[in-house]
């Protein structure tokens, strides 16, 4: 389980993270949609690290409380990325 305050620099981590911060708010993607005034599909999409526009996920951001903030990092290591696919790799297994 991601802790909030990780640095999130993959999309697929992004909607891990949002995932996590509305199951612990006990809403459904539904509801959390509504809240923030979107359909489903969009909190479907954001979850599982598709493509978004940047204004969705301000939007579904603010339904649960939380904020972006920028900080100054590189791209991600490679120790970073080899996780992530290793990662993929034992699912299919």
């Amino acid at each position: 389980m991601q802790a909030m305050a990780d640095n999130i620099r993959l999309p697929d981590e992004l909607g891990q993270a949002l995932r996590e911060r509305r199951e612990a708010l006990g809403l459904s993607k539904s509801e959390l949609a509504q809240r923030a005034g979107k359909v489903r599909e969009v909190v479907y999409r954001l979850e599982s690290g598709e493509e978004s526009t940047v204004s969705s996920l301000m939007a579904v951001l603010g339904a649960m409380g939380l904020a972006l903030r920028l900080e100054r990092v590189g791209l991600p290591t490679a120790q970073e990325v080899s996780r992530r696919f290793l990662d993929d790799d034992d699912d299919a297994a």
